[in-house]
C-alpha cells in the first residue's frame, strides 16, 4: 500500500492481515492525535483497556483476552510506534502517550474504564490515573517500577540494570541492532524471564518481525532515547511527588525480573490513597504471559470489588478528541501464530 501524508511525517500504512490471530478478536484503527493506533477488540460489557510495552504490541495479552472478553469490553491498542499501529518521526514522550489512550477513549465515548499496564505501558498507566483519576475506575500495573523513586544509592546501584536502553536509545545504532538482530531482541526477553523457553518461534517472530520495519525500529530507538536524555533525571529529581495517585491500584510483580529490581518498588505510600504490591515467584518481567491465570484471577478479582454502578461507558461532555478523532472500518485479522 502507497504512503500517505499523516501530520508531518510519512507514514506507512501496514496490514491487518498480518496481524496474529486470537479467537473472538476483531481488528481495527482508530485515528486519534494525528496517528493510526491500531485497536484488538473482544467480548461486551463495562470497558477495559489493556497497555503494552516494549517490544511487544497487543499480543501480549492473547492468554489473559479470552478470559477478561467474558465480563468486560476489552480493547488492547498499539502504542504508537508499535505493532500496527503509525510510527511518527518525533515525539516519543511518555505524555503523549498518555495523551493517544485519552483521546482512544474519546474517540470511543468512554467516560470511565479500568486499565490493566504493563513495562511501558504500565508507566503510562500510572500518568493517566494520577492525572486523569475520574476516567479510571481502578488500575492493575504489571511488572513496572511506581513513579516516586527511593533516591539512595542502593536504588541508584540497580541502574545498571537499563544497559539494553543505552543500546537500544544509541542513534543508528539502535536502529540497526533492532532490524537485523532479532536474536539479541529475543536474549533481552528471556534473560528477563523466569523460565525463557516459554515462547515458541513463532510466538517470538510476532514480537521480532514488526521491529524489522525501519519505521517501527526506529520509533523504539527514540522511545528509550526520549526517556533517558529527557525523562530520566526529572523523575530521579522528584518530578510526580507532587501528583497523589487516588485510583484504586494493585501492582504484580514477577521477581525474576532482571531489568526492573524489587527495591524499586519501595516508598509509594505517600503517594497512593489504595494500592497494594504482590510479588510473584512463579514470574519474570513478562507476568502476564508466563503466569496469565495468576494474572486473570487477580484482575477479575480486583475488578468485582468495585461496584458495576461506577461503570460508565456513556460519552463525557468535555472529553471528546478534537482534530480528526474517527474510527475505520473493522476487519477481522487473518490467521497467524497463535498459542
Amino acid at each position: 500500500m502507497p504512503p500517505i501524508r499523516t501530520g508531518r511525517y510519512r507514514a506507512r500504512r501496514v496490514s491487518l492481515a498480518e496481524v496474529p490471530a486470537v479467537a473472538g478478536v476483531a481488528h481495527r484503527h482508530v485515528s486519534v492525535n494525528g496517528v493510526r493506533l491500531h485497536v484488538a477488540e473482544a467480548g461486551h460489557g463495562p470497558p477495559l483497556i489493556l497497555l503494552h510495552g516494549w517490544p511487544q504490541h497487543w499480543w501480549c495479552w492473547r492468554h489473559l483476552i479470552p478470559r477478561l472478553a467474558r465480563d468486560y469490553r476489552v480493547l488492547a491498542p498499539d502504542l504508537r510506534g508499535w505493532g500496527w499501529s503509525d510510527a511518527p518521526r518525533d515525539d516519543y514522550a511518555k505524555a503523549t502517550f498518555a495523551a493517544d489512550i485519552l483521546a482512544l477513549m474519546d474517540a470511543e465515548e468512554l467516560g470511565r474504564v479500568r486499565l490493566i499496564g504493563h513495562d511501558w505501558g504500565g508507566w503510562v498507566g500510572f500518568l493517566l490515573c494520577m492525572r486523569h483519576p475520574e476516567r479510571f475506575s481502578q488500575y492493575l500495573a504489571l511488572n513496572i517500577a511506581p513513579p516516586w523513586p527511593t533516591v539512595d544509592p542502593r536504588v541508584l546501584l540497580e541502574l545498571w540494570r537499563f544497559w539494553y536502553q543505552v543500546v537500544v536509545a544509541a542513534p543508528r545504532l539502535g536502529t540497526w541492532v533492532l532490524r537485523n538482530r532479532p536474536d539479541l531482541v529475543e536474549k533481552v526477553i528471556k534473560l528477563n524471564a523466569r523460565d525463557g523457553s516459554a515462547w515458541t518461534s513463532a510466538e517470538m517472530n510476532a514480537f521480532t518481525e514488526p521491529l524489522e520495519d525501519r519505521e517501527r525500529a526506529r520509533a523504539s530507538s527514540l522511545y528509550y532515547r526520549t526517556f533517558l536524555l529527557r525523562e530520566l533525571a526529572p523523575l530521579i529529581r522528584g518530578r510526580y511527588r507532587s501528583h497523589r495517585l487516588t485510583t484504586p491500584t494493585r501492582l504484580l510483580f514477577g521477581i525474576h525480573d532482571r531489568a526492573i529490581s524489587t527495591r524499586l518498588l519501595a516508598g509509594f505510600e505517600p503517594y497512593a490513597d489504595d494500592m497494594e504490591v504482590e510479588l510473584v515467584a512463579q514470574a519474570g518481567h513478562w507476568i502476564a504471559e508466563e503466569a496469565p491465570d495468576l494474572v486473570a484471577d487477580r484482575a477479575l478479582a480486583f475488578f468485582a470489588a468495585v461496584s458495576a454502578a461506577a461503570d460508565s461507558a456513556e460519552p463525557r461532555a468535555g472529553h471528546r478528541a478534537g482534530g480528526g478523532a474517527g474510527r475505520d472500518t473493522p476487519q477481522r485479522a487473518a490467521a497467524g501464530p497463535a498459542r
